[in-house]
């Protein structure tokens, strides 16, 4: 099981995160405050550490936890495949307000006054993407190892487990804020769902991001999955209608895609012959006919 294609296609708002935290957490580490990350009951209402707030949203206390956490966000990309940018952007913003939100209100009702009882680390946008992964992502493999059946989502969940174990109630804590937020997200609460910033917002982390690696933009005729067509391309479409494209059987990788986001093997293929090929066109056509 994967994510869809390899890399950042079609996702520059995860990499955007993704190199943010570990940037964030390679600053922190350097400068040797990696231990004083967290929340507290007095960094909330002792005295407010605001950049205590903001290095809680991305940056990991420890290495383990960083190289767990960033692998799931990086799987967790295929969220923003399936949704787009604009959308999944929203997500990202619910999940980090309302699991902080949940965080404080759990620090209020604790009153502990240890040191940094919530770890650091993007926790929360995690584990909220544990929700529509459990709900929405199917089980495509089952095998057995001693005995013991797992399925191909065993891998993520051993992995979340891991992060949710790594300092122990520490880490706990945020993890269930994030369950809950993701919970709260599903259940479509103030019509979140529908929300979604506008087009400039997708482009900005498009630009701010590295350049993800393959081939360069330069070349219309391939149909890379995520990138929007050049110029010359659509000028091709104008100038030779759909009689070609629409002939072509639909590239494996492209179906792989798509039922990596949860779709039917055959509704995917049907969804991308009627697209003739174009993955952003057919995965709205999925949309739309589950919406029904």
């Amino acid at each position: 099981m994967n994510g869809g294609p390899s890399g950042f296609n079609n996702a520059p708002v995860t990499r955007a995160f993704i190199i943010a935290s570990a940037l964030f957490t390679v600053f922190f580490g350097i400068q040797g405050r990696s231990a004083k990350l967290g929340l507290s009951y007095l960094d909330i209402f002792g005295k407010l550490r605001i950049w205590k707030l903001i290095a809680s949203v991305f940056a990991f206390s420890s290495t383990p936890e960083l190289l767990f956490g960033l692998y799931l966000l990086y799987y967790f990309r295929v969220f923003e495949r399936q949704i787009g940018s604009n959308k999944y952007s929203v997500f990202i913003l619910f999940s980090v307000i309302a699991s902080l939100l949940f965080e404080v209100v759990a620090l209020a009702l604790l009153k502990d006054p240890a040191v940094n009882l919530v770890t650091s680390g993007p926790y929360g946008l995690i584990f909220a993407s544990f929700v529509p992964f459990f709900l929405d992502i199917p089980v495509s493999t089952w095998f057995r190892v001693f005995g013991v059946r797992f399925s191909d989502k065993s891998f993520i969940y051993l992995a979340g487990l891991q992060l949710l174990l790594s300092s122990w109630k520490r880490s706990i804590l945020p993890g269930i804020c994030g369950i809950l937020a993701g919970s709260l997200y599903r259940l479509n609460v103030f019509r979140i769902r529908k929300a979604k910033f506008p087009e400039f917002v997708t482009s900005f982390f498009s630009r701010l991001s590295w350049p993800t690696t393959g081939s360069p933009p330069s070349a219309p005729t391939r149909n890379i999955v995520g990138n929007v067509p050049s110029y010359a391309g659509r000028q091709v479409e104008r100038n030779y209608p759909s009689s070609t494209p629409s002939a072509i059987e639909p590239p494996e990788d492209s179906i792989a895609t798509l039922v990596s986001m949860g779709f039917d093997r055959n509704s995917a293929r049907q969804a991308l012959v009627h697209a003739r090929n174009d993955i952003n066109v057919a995965t709205n056509i999925l949309l739309e006919a589950q919406s029904h």
